[in-house]
């Protein structure tokens, strides 16, 4: 799907990261890049950007080029996140850039998944920065995925 889709189905699915304006800009088999601007509705009482909104801005990054690979293949794959950690190293101020590059590991995952039809566990990493290009916050997803049985 196009990136416009994807953040079609934000508004329909997940309305409070739409409104808090998360966005995906750009998204290849390769990598996906998301994108939220600091806002009223994004902001903390500390004039930065909230660590939820980032949270969900660098999930997206990863959860997106995921679901785009399982897509491509045409599999039914039960996705979850079981773990998440993040660091945060500068106030996030102006327009945050959330990149996950990590479409070869999922791709060989991917491959494992349909080749063993086991359930397996996929870190996936997502970093956050500002206009500058300076890192704000970095973030790890551990993704839970399991083929769904086949109805008959």
């Amino acid at each position: 799907m196009k990136p416009s889709a994807y953040n079609l189905y934000l508004l329909a699915k997940i309305p409070i990261a739409f409104l808090a304006g998360v966005r995906v800009k750009k998204l290849s088999p390769q990598s996906c890049t998301t994108r939220v601007a600091l806002s009223y509705l994004s902001q903390n009482p500390f004039q930065s950007m909230f660590w939820a909104v980032q949270g969900m801005a660098g999930e997206f990054s990863t959860g997106i080029l995921l679901a785009d690979l399982i897509s491509r293949r045409d599999l039914k794959v039960s996705m979850l996140v079981r773990e998440n950690s993040a660091v945060f190293t500068k106030k996030a101020r102006g327009k945050i850039t959330f990149t996950c590059s990590e479409g070869e590991a999922i791709t060989r995952a991917l491959d494992t998944l349909t080749l063993h039809q086991e359930p397996l566990i996929l870190e996936l990493h997502s970093k956050g920065v500002d206009a500058s290009g300076d890192t704000v916050s970095e973030f790890t997803f551990v993704w839970s995925l399991k083929l769904k049985a086949a109805v008959v």
